[in-house]
């Protein structure tokens, strides 16, 4: 029988695409194994997945994709307007499904590692049913798993919600966090997301180890205060492999996230006539969305910095929950933007609607900023671009992010918010400007140079990520 190692990412293009890339950088090194991985069919509107999973099938045949059945929710059973509380419960009802496919895949190949996804932590109970090894896989970074480890720990002295707190707290490894920039789903305690999200923190002690898509020389403090027990103190901490960066492959993803659009490619083309370093790129995941007002204050922003630009623009949300929604139609910028700004910008900016391919925009040499929500992947993306950013966090971890890219690593400027969380114009331009034309812009910029140079030495050989990966491999191997 083969040996292989099955993945269960949670649903959504970014789980995925890094969960995908764990399993390429496993084939890369290690063919032998086979992988597997489960599909979730996703609660809510997370952009389609199908074209990505159908490229990457086709280039990765080595790498199989099964498809869970869908969970049916009961929409009253969810109180919370935090989508992480629906994920949370249709992870936990996908138990048997999960279940089924490893008895299944488990018919053929003898399987030596389940890894899950943070957000997958019930699939432990399955893991331990079948006896099979479970890891996590940890998608955001160190300063994150950091906080998630030491979660609990401020639970059990707290006894207010975080929104109500006006503290820091002192978390091992990494630099005093406001309780305002705990991750949006955590700062009710009485909400569903929080349970949730307290369970998981529990519950990731019980794993094998846990895997981290950084590197070592990334986030030394936070690896080394994990590493060594202090963010799990009354209790032993998993083995952590710190395995990354692993980004989207640029090879065969033309549709992850959006499709082959004419669009994503003239807007590449677009980049091809422009300056080096010269454009700055705003761009907000898959999730991030803006008011209409907040997109008129970023629009004059970029209009008054004079700046070259290339701008993903998506339709504002709408009030009832719009998460659970299907996807939002296409903007309609004349509407949006303000009058006549189209007109005026055109030699030297391009909007594009919905989604343009980001690691392949980063990769442009024409691209010298880039202005963004500071989801992990995207992180990874530009650093290992090169490319220096404006950190602009909108949901889940990524104001923990801004702290750590900010304040630790200083590769970033922050986006000054007001009370809100809303941005003026003036902020917009001036941050645009201080990145682009200042000398604090050029240090960010030479500082993320040598970081892509260090994140390219920890994936060659004798780096620290092949070093761990290597261990966890002889670990599988050795059964």
């Amino acid at each position: 029988m083969t040996e292989s190692v099955v993945l269960y990412p949670s649903p959504g293009i970014g789980h995925l695409v890094s969960m995908v890339e764990l399993g390429r950088h496993i084939l890369k090194y290690y063919p032998s194994f086979s992988i597997t991985i489960l599909i979730t069919p996703p609660p809510y509107n997370t952009g389609s997945t199908q074209p990505y999973i159908n490229q990457i099938s086709s280039t990765t045949p080595s790498i199989t994709f099964h498809n869970l059945p869908a969970v049916q929710i009961p929409p009253e059973t969810i109180s919370s307007v935090h989508h992480e509380a629906l994920l949370v419960d249709v992870i936990f009802r996908n138990n048997h499904n999960v279940e089924q496919a490893l008895l299944t895949i488990s018919q053929t190949s003898t399987i030596r590692g389940l890894i899950i996804d943070m957000f997958c932590t019930p699939a432990l109970d399955v893991g331990a049913s079948l006896n099979i090894p479970t890891y996590f896989f940890f998608t955001s970074g160190a300063v994150f798993l950091a906080v998630f480890l030491y979660f609990p720990t401020i639970h059990s002295t707290t006894t207010e919600s975080f929104k109500d707190l006006e503290t820091h707290f002192h978390i091992p490894g990494i630099p005093p966090v406001h309780a305002r920039d705990f991750p949006k789903a955590s700062l009710d305690r009485t909400d569903m997301a929080y349970q949730g999200f307290l369970h998981g923190a529990m519950r990731m002690p019980e794993a094998k180890g846990i895997l981290v898509n950084t590197f070592e020389a990334l986030e030394p403090q936070p690896l080394k205060a994990i590493l060594d027990g202090l963010c799990l103190p009354n209790g032993p901490t998993p083995p952590v492999y710190s395995i990354g960066p692993l980004i989207m492959d640029r090879k065969g993803t033309d549709g992850a996230g959006g499709g082959n659009t004419s669009a994503g490619i003239d807007c590449l083309t677009w980049l091809d006539t422009q300056p080096s370093r010269s454009v700055v790129f705003l761009c907000f995941g898959s999730l991030g969305m803006f008011s209409a007002e907040q997109l008129k204050e970023i629009a004059i922003g970029l209009e008054k910095s004079g700046q070259r630009f290339l701008w993903v623009v998506r339709n504002p949300p709408t009030e009832d929950k719009s998460w659970r929604h299907l996807a939002p139609p296409e903007p309609d910028l004349d509407a949006l933007l303000p009058e006549g700004f189209l007109d005026r910008t055109k030699d030297r900016g391009l909007v594009v609607k919905q989604w343009a391919s980001q690691v392949d925009v980063l990769s442009r040499e024409s691209v010298g900023g880039f202005v963004t929500h500071c989801g992990w992947n995207s992180v990874l993306e530009a650093i290992c671009a090169g490319v220096p950013m404006v950190a602009w966090p909108l949901y889940a971890e990524q104001r923990l992010n801004r702290l750590f890219l900010v304040e630790q690593m200083k590769l970033a400027l922050p986006m000054d918010e007001s009370e809100g969380g809303f941005v003026s114009a003036a902020v917009v331009e001036h941050r645009v400007k201080e990145l682009m034309e200042s000398e604090e812009g050029k240090a960010i910029r030479e500082r993320t140079l040598a970081m892509k140079d260090a994140a390219k030495a920890a994936i060659a050989e004798g780096g620290s990520s092949r070093i761990e990966l290597a261990r966890l491999a002889e670990e599988w191997s050795q059964g």
